[in-house]
């Protein structure tokens, strides 16, 4: 099947990557894929495997914040709720470094090494991939502080982003908002996993206006749409891709700056063409990328291929990646799997 079927030559790695190392994980994808990709993520090792659980101690720490005396614990970590420390006033709270930059300038020059090895051509840039604000905030706080907490958590995030930009080369770098916990609010199913209170559409992309605004237009953007890995699972299964669509073109016209790709995932069950219908309606700038989470180690490099055939109908140019991270909750020889199976599927570029 594969030898009749136009292989997409390009391929995305969301982000997070269960191996060992910065340095194993850029021998290894740049040895399986390294030509086929425009942009590497560190994939995320150490405290980042756990996405934005990594910002809990961050968050634990802070003078300003407690633990909600309700005794509510995060329903999925079972970690506590975080409230307003008593007496305090939400335009004191600051949060300063939030080690995003710090990670990124380490991981610069683990790519740069990597260039030097001969594993990535120049042009490759290293994927700054964060939770946004709202990803991290409204998983560890208190439904009744969650909007005065987040306000200055964005703040740090942005000055984070700076940071970061400051750091690396523009034209080296790219960054990645991984917008999960909106996604999973504006799907429309029910979820009692994150609060309501701010969460419509409209106050969702004036926070994506904001936090997308400090990036520079030389610096890509690019957005991770997703609807999480606990357990290496969704929290909820999109019924097809027309909210994703919906939310997409929304984000188009209220980032005031290119968005250079997006990122759809495609659970593992659907091959149909119903869920793939809805991307025919997107409406993204000629410019921006398209990647689909059509890789599926447990259908094999030929389900990889019936995926692409049937998605092709509907998005005529795409590139290849998987639904959601390769870290979480899967061993090593899983991830040389899922590579092996990102090799299988594309190819390099002519």
């Amino acid at each position: 099947m594969a030898t009749q079927t136009r292989l997409p030559d390009s391929a995305y790695l969301v982000g997070s990557i269960g191996l060992d190392s910065v340095d194993e994980i850029l021998r290894t994808v740049g040895r399986k894929i390294g030509p086929r990709l425009k942009r590497v993520p560190d994939g995320e090792v150490g405290p980042r495997r756990l996405w934005a659980s990594f910002q809990y101690p961050l968050l634990r720490s802070s003078p300003f914040l407690r633990p909600d005396p309700s005794g509510a614990v995060r329903a999925t970590s079972k970690f506590p709720l975080l409230a307003l420390a008593e007496g305090v006033d939400p335009s004191e709270i600051t949060f300063g470094e939030l080690g995003y930059a710090r990670e990124a300038r380490a991981s610069y020059l683990d790519l740069q090494a990597a260039k030097k090895r001969g594993d990535f051509p120049d042009h490759v840039r290293l994927q700054v991939c964060m939770p946004t604000p709202f990803g991290i905030i409204y998983a560890f706080a208190a439904p009744k502080d969650v909007l005065a907490i987040e306000a200055a958590y964005e703040r740090a995030m942005i000055e984070e982003v700076k940071r970061i930009c400051d750091a690396i080369p523009h034209e080296h770098l790219c960054i990645q908002w991984d917008f999960c916990h909106e996604m999973i609010s504006l799907d429309g199913q029910p979820q009692d996993w994150f609060p309501a209170t701010g969460a419509s559409q409209p106050e969702i992309m004036e926070r994506m206006r904001r936090i997308c605004a400090p990036i520079p237009a030389d610096v890509e953007l690019g957005i991770h749409v997703c609807y999480g890995d606990f357990g290496a699972k969704h929290f909820i299964e999109p019924k097809d891709a027309s909210r994703m669509v919906d939310v997409a073109n929304d984000m188009v016209r209220s980032v005031d700056r290119l968005i250079n790709y997006v990122h759809f995932p495609v659970p593992a069950d659907r091959t149909d063409r119903a869920y793939f219908a809805p991307f025919a309606d997107l409406k993204l700038d000629p410019r921006t990328e398209i990647y689909l989470g059509v890789v599926h180690v447990s259908a094999g490099v030929e389900g990889v291929v019936a995926r692409i055939e049937t998605a092709r109908e509907f998005v005529p140019e795409f590139g290849i990646a998987t639904e959601c991270g390769i870290a979480r909750a899967r061993k090593p020889d899983l991830v040389e799997r899922i590579l092996d199976t990102y090799a299988g599927a594309s190819r390099n570029p002519s």
